[in-house]
């Protein structure tokens, strides 16, 4: 079996993605924060606020496929300078903007735009590349808990901001974070971009598998579409739950300052189920841990929902979801890179966080549309509580290693 050969510090590696997903997923976590200010400020609905939203994080899935390819390709320095020159536009422009229009081309376009340069799947493809299969799920689980930490990081303080200087100039002041990202892409700055024999599958003959290729085998494996049906429900119940519990919460009388506990116990929860899923992917089936994930997500909003609303309950709620929060994102590339190898892992893991995001575009929209139309968020819930456990019934079949037999093992 053929291993990758690093050309990137195990440690500067790590330590330059975790802080390029910090910054990331953590401007991004804090958008539900944003809802009441903006739509207050300006008239709008909460739908109106939704649909921008939505459309961020639909642009972020589509983009995500040609943004790996060019990853896979090119390297990710140009990407991440791009993505954090597109995240400073874009929140700028969200700052600014007092039109609906301008208001979905600047958060919803150029923000996915941005969040599809800067975040998992190009580290991913980085990471896939320059670290052997045996630490490849734990070095996953330790960039996605960088991203839970920024979570927990950026929403008390962008809560502060709120509060201390208002919505738009804290914006502002979020948009000169996000160019750091650039600085911190000469950290994962690789070599000349190897053959296949360095990172990917190759035919028998050793000539390397070409993107096309690639991607018309993985759509023709069962069990890579399920994995992608899958991750639809993943990103319906983050995309709900991240932009509107601040929301559902203070609908129920309850104090701004739980919510932004909860998104923080979200995101300090999440370190260490990002972390305890990418260590245990070295040890167990990856697939039954994304159905254990998915299942528990629909005991804990059961509960939830079930249980009077109070700051404690919440507090539990936020916890458990925290736990089980990103922590389907070190399995699920992890299982493509078994299947599919390294060679163009940006990309077809961008594919499947696509369908994540389609999923995200359904939870955010739907949600405001839903509440618009009945006043309230309890139809949500329940379909939300409903896909969890269908999501958690589409992994248990999965297969984790796929390699056709025609092909060189090299992932």
């Amino acid at each position: 079996m053929t291993q990758p050969r690093p050309t990137l510090p195990l440690g500067q590696m790590l330590l330059c993605g975790a802080l390029i997903v910090t910054l990331s997923m953590g401007i991004r976590h804090s958008f539900g924060l944003w809802l009441q200010p903006i739509t207050l400020a300006h008239g709008w609905s909460r739908e109106d606020y939704s649909v921008a939203m939505a459309v961020q994080n639909l642009v972020w899935g589509a983009a995500g496929p040609l943004v790996g390819w060019w990853a896979d390709r090119s390297g990710a320095f140009r990407v991440l300078w791009l993505g954090a020159l597109l995240y400073a536009l874009g929140l700028i422009g969200m700052a600014t903007t007092s039109q609906h229009l301008p208001f979905v081309l600047t958060c919803g376009v150029v923000i996915g735009l941005a969040q599809a340069c800067s975040t998992y799947a190009v580290i991913y493809g980085v990471v896939g590349r320059n670290i052997s299969p045996t630490q490849r799920s734990w070095a996953m689980g330790i960039t996605a808990a960088a991203g839970s930490f920024g979570q927990f990081l950026m929403v008390p303080l962008a809560s502060t901001l709120i509060h201390g200087i208002g919505w738009s100039p804290a914006l502002i002041s979020l948009s000169m974070a996000a160019l750091l990202i650039g600085p911190l892409a000469f950290g994962l700055r690789e070599s000349a971009r190897r053959d296949a024999a360095a990172g990917g599958p190759s035919v028998t003959d050793g000539a390397p598998l070409s993107a096309g290729a690639a991607l018309k085998e993985a759509l023709g494996h069962r069990d890579y579409l399920l994995l992608t049906a899958g991750y639809f429900v993943c990103g319906f119940q983050l995309a709900f739950i991240g932009v509107h519990l601040p929301s559902y919460l203070k609908d129920h009388q309850l104090d701004p300052d739980v919510a932004t506990t909860a998104l923080a116990l979200i995101g300090l929860f999440n370190v260490f189920g990002t972390y305890a899923a990418g260590s245990l992917g070295q040890r167990l089936r990856k697939t039954w841990i994304l159905s254990f994930i998915y299942a528990m997500r629909g005991v804990a909003m059961l509960a939830f929902i079930a249980a009077p609303l109070t700051p404690l309950s919440v507090a539990v709620f936020a916890a458990t979801m925290g736990a089980l929060w990103l922590s389907t994102v070190p399995p699920t590339n992890a299982v493509v890179a078994q299947m599919l190898g390294v060679r163009h892992l940006s990309m077809l893991g961008g594919l499947v966080f696509f369908s994540h995001q389609i999923g995200s575009f359904m939870g955010v929209w739907l949600a405001g549309r839903l509440y618009d139309a009945t006043g309230s968020y309890q139809v949500v819930w329940w379909l939300a509580i409903a896909l969890a456990f269908a999501a958690a019934a589409l992994n248990l079949p999965i297969r984790e290693h796929l390699q056709p037999a025609r092909r060189v093992v090299t992932a």
